[in-house]
C-alpha cells in the first residue's frame, strides 16, 4: 500500500499531465502554420467551378466541421479531445476520405517492431559488450571495440543509413532499396523471409547506432563498480570472472542504465523516423514525412499523438521496473 501511495500514483499523475500537455501543444501548433485545410482540401478539387456558390459553401461548412474546425479555437479543442476519446482523428486530406486511425494502423506495426527489436538487441548487446570491456580495460581487443565505438558514435542515422543503402542497396544490390516487404500479406515463409529481407538495413542503422552509446555508457558505469570495495571483495574470495560480471557488476549498474533507456527512447524513436524515410519502410515514421510534405493536417496531428503516448507509456513502464531492480524503492 506504501509504495502504491508513494511511488505508482505519482507516477500515473506523471504521466497523465505528460500526454494532457503534449497533446495540448500538439493541437495548438498546427493552428499556428498559415494556410486553410478547407481551402486546401477544395483546391485540390477540379469540379468547383461548376458547382452552385451556395453548394460550394455547403461543401466547406461540412469540411470545417469534419476537420474539427468549427467554432471558436476553445471550442474546437473541447471538440478535439471528445473526438480523441472516442478515438476520432478525422480523415486524411492527402488520402481523401480514409480516416487517419486507419493510416495509423497500417504503418503502427512495421515500426513497433522495427523500434522494440532494434532497442532490445542494442540495448542487451551495448550492456554486455560495454560491461566486459570495462572490467578488462587492458585487453587489445576490447581497446580496439572502445576505438570503433567510439568512432561510429557521432554518425547520424541518416548518414549511417545512407550509407548502407550504398553499399548494400546500390553498389551490391544484396538488400532490397525501399519498402517493407515483397509480395501479399501471408503466413507463409516467403513472406516473412521478405519483411526480414527489407527490414535488416534499417534495424542495422539503428542498433548500430544505439549499440554505440549503451557501450560507451556501460563501460563509464563498468569502470566506477569495478574499483569499489565489494567487487575487490568478490576476487579476493576467488569468484569466477563471469560470476563477478553478473552478479557485481551487471547488477549493479542496472539501474541507472534502465533510467537512461527511459529517458532516450524520444531520441531512439526519433532516429526509427528517419530511418523509415531514408528506406521508405511503411511505418508511421514515413507516413508522417508524407503527411508534413502534403500538408496533411490530421494525418499530422495523429501521428503527433500517437507517438506522444506512446513513448510516455514506454517510459511509465520502464519506470514501473525499478522496483524489481532496487529493493530500497520497495521498501521506502
Amino acid at each position: 500500500m506504501n509504495l502504491l501511495k508513494s511511488y505508482l500514483l505519482p507516477r500515473i499523475a506523471q504521466w497523465v499531465i505528460t500526454v494532457f500537455i503534449g497533446i495540448t501543444v500538439t493541437f495548438i501548433i498546427p493552428r499556428l502554420i498559415p494556410g486553410d485545410p478547407v481551402e486546401r482540401t477544395l483546391s485540390s478539387l477540379g469540379s468547383l467551378q461548376t458547382l452552385d456558390p451556395r453548394a460550394v459553401e455547403s461543401l466547406k461548412e461540412a469540411l470545417a466541421d469534419l476537420y474539427g474546425l468549427n467554432g471558436t479555437q476553445f471550442d474546437q479543442y473541447v471538440n478535439f479531445w471528445k473526438r480523441l476519446f472516442k478515438g476520432d482523428l478525422g480523415p486524411s486530406l492527402s488520402a481523401f476520405p480514409t480516416p487517419v486511425v486507419e493510416i495509423i494502423a497500417k504503418g503502427l506495426p512495421w515500426t513497433v517492431g522495427l523500434l522494440t527489436t532494434s532497442t532490445l538487441i542494442s540495448w542487451l548487446l551495448g550492456i554486455a559488450l560495454g560491461t566486459l570491456a570495462g572490467y578488462s580495460p587492458k585487453r587489445l581487443w576490447w581497446q580496439m571495440v572502445d576505438k570503433a565505438f567510439i568512432s561510429i558514435y557521432p554518425i547520424p542515422h541518416y548518414i549511417l543509413a545512407l550509407i548502407l543503402v550504398m553499399i548494400f542497396s546500390y553498389y551490391f544490390p544484396i538488400f532490397p532499396l525501399v519498402g517493407g516487404a515483397s509480395g501479399k500479406p501471408a503466413l507463409s515463409w516467403a513472406y516473412i523471409s521478405s519483411i526480414f529481407e527489407h527490414s535488416l538495413l534499417p534495424a542495422t542503422s539503428l542498433i548500430v547506432l544505439s549499440t554505440a552509446f549503451r557501450f560507451i555508457m556501460a563501460k563509464a558505469l563498468t569502470t566506477t563498480v569495478a574499483g569499489s570495495d565489494y567487487v575487490g571483495y568478490a576476487e579476493t574470495a576467488g569468484l569466477s570472472k563471469w560470476r563477478i560480471v553478473l552478479f557485481y557488476v551487471i547488477q549493479n549498474t542496472m539501474l541507472p542504465q534502465v533510467t537512461d533507456l527511459g529517458l532516450s527512447l524520444g531520441a531512439v524513436f526519433s532516429g526509427a523516423l528517419i530511418i523509415e524515410i531514408v528506406f521508405s519502410y511503411p511505418g508511421i515514421g514515413y507516413s508522417l514525412y508524407m503527411g508534413v510534405f502534403q500538408a496533411d493536417f490530421n494525418l499530422i496531428l495523429g501521428i503527433t499523438i500517437f507517438s506522444i503516448v506512446g513513448i510516455a507509456t514506454a517510459a511509465f513502464l520502464v519506470d514501473l521496473s525499478y522496483p524489481l531492480l532496487d529493493p530500497r524503492v520497495r521498501y521506502k
